[in-house]
């Protein structure tokens, strides 16, 4: 279905609409959610505001981007507003374990490509994941969502600028330091566990 007539949809109040709606867009807004926030409970009152917060502004949505993405926008700026309202660090660790089980080996093999050819001859595909997983409790909210955006939901740079707000060479930016730390911490897991 089309956004435009889901939208319609939406504004009639369809209930049918709204579960798709949220069938479609839950992988998503699940993603950043995670990534952002460690404690369970505010993943779910927030999941709750960012669907209630859309269903409020979609009249003023104005097909200038996805409706998804127009909700990954909303998800990543309630998640940003709750760390910054609680004065919470950006690089405190999140512990997503449940949900990132699931997209651990579909990560696992983007980043594959990430890594040199020396690197792939040391870590199997198994130990990769185990690694990634690892590392990635280790990056800061915002270099794992931009992380999850890009290689695990495969949004494009102009689809995460639009969510986050970040201009495109910025995000380039990011997502270089992201890879290249979540590099560094898997090669430095790996030798720890040689030791």
């Amino acid at each position: 279905m089309e956004d435009q007539q889901l939208v319609k949809q939406l504004l009639n109040r369809e209930p049918a609409a709204f579960t798709l709606f949220v069938k479609n867009t839950e992988g998503l807004v699940a993603e950043i959610v995670f990534k952002m926030i460690a404690n369970a409970e505010d993943r779910k009152d927030l999941i709750q505001d960012i669907y209630l917060n859309a269903y409020r502004y979609l009249p003023n949505f104005r097909f200038q981007s996805k409706l998804s993405t127009w909700l990954g926008s909303i998800a990543y700026h309630a998640c940003y507003n709750y760390l910054k309202k609680k004065k919470l660090l950006l690089s405190e660790k999140i512990d997503d374990t449940e949900h990132e089980q699931d997209t651990l080996e579909v990560i696992a093999n983007r980043f594959a490509d990430c890594f040199s050819n020396q690197t792939m001859d040391y870590v199997s595909q198994k130990e990769l994941q185990h690694l990634l997983q690892s590392a990635i409790h280790q990056l800061s909210p915002i270099y794992a969502t931009l992380i999850s955006l890009y290689h695990y939901q495969e949004l494009s740079y102009q689809e995460i600028s639009i969510i986050t707000g970040l201009p495109e060479g910025t995000l380039k930016s990011y997502l270089f330091r992201a890879r290249k730390k979540l590099k560094g911490l898997i090669l430095l897991d790996y030798k720890k566990e040689d030791l």
